[in-house]
């Protein structure tokens, strides 16, 4: 099976009212610790992980996501690192790695994609990346059957979201506010719009994120039409605020779960 076609076996086969994406920074507290956390995500009942790569410029990050691969970074997570936590993690879930052009495109598209591919992982997403530049990333990632995700935001323009909506594999990754990450309070009257504009460009799933923290986040984005939830700052903060970093963010990832499990 291809990575697409494990991420589209994941959205088909939830068994929630959507897929739960769940984000964790690699090498956050550390490697062993990052790895830990993915599978106490995953045993809290992930459908599948997006796994980010700590960089020293994360222009889609907030401060929560930012000082998370600042000191992943500091205390010696790398690409080959990262990549091993991806591995690992691949054996029980769709991992797609969230990481910065730079990381792509300094070794060669095709050196990078073959190494992601090689771990197990089945996506890539590259915020600073827009639609039609760097063509040899989606060759690439075609060639290794991984989906290279794109990101449509409330200002994408009607013609730009169809034309990312038409080259889109694996899922279009639907940002739920304009900015960086980070937890945020109302949100739920937005989702509606924002899916609906994502959904009606695409056949692939929606999933949504940025400042989606808690189990009302998770319902009303399901409920406002989106296929997939993603998770991310809420999470970091919960693996930095505690001496057992799996088990708080586990517990977190199973009330999001519950938040999006269907009514019997």
């Amino acid at each position: 099976m291809t990575g697409v076609e494990r991420i589209a076996d994941a959205f088909a086969n939830t068994g929630k009212q959507a897929a739960l994406m769940p984000y964790l920074m690699g090498g956050y507290p550390t490697l062993a610790a990052s790895i830990g956390i993915g599978q106490a995500c995953v045993t809290a009942g992930a459908d599948i992980i997006e796994l980010g790569m700590p960089y020293s410029d994360p222009l889609a990050d907030g401060p929560v996501i930012h000082a998370a691969g600042t000191e992943a970074l500091a205390a010696g997570a790398n690409v080959a690192g990262v990549l091993e936590v991806a591995r690992t993690l691949a054996q029980s879930v769709p991992v797609v790695l969230m990481c910065y052009a730079n990381m792509v495109l300094a070794p060669g598209a095709e050196a990078f994609v073959e190494r992601l591919a090689k771990t197990g992982a089945s996506g890539l997403i590259v915020p600073d990346l827009p639609l039609g530049e760097a063509p040899e990333v989606l060759a690439a990632c075609t060639a290794h059957g991984l989906a290279l995700v794109p990101l449509v935001a409330p200002t994408t323009t009607p013609e730009r979201l169809a034309a990312i909506g038409k080259s889109a594999k694996g899922f279009v990754y639907t940002v739920s506010v304009v900015g960086t990450t980070g937890e945020r309070n109302a949100l739920g009257e937005h989702f509606a719009q924002v899916v609906a504009r994502a959904k009606a460009s695409t056949e692939l799933p929606v999933a949504l994120g940025f400042g989606i923290s808690t189990p009302e986040h998770a319902r009303q984005a399901a409920q406002a039409g989106a296929d997939g939830v993603i998770v991310g700052t809420r999470l970091v903060r919960a693996a930095g605020e505690s001496e057992d970093p799996a088990g708080a963010v586990g517990a977190v990832v199973g009330e999001l779960a519950t938040g999006l499990a269907i009514a019997r």
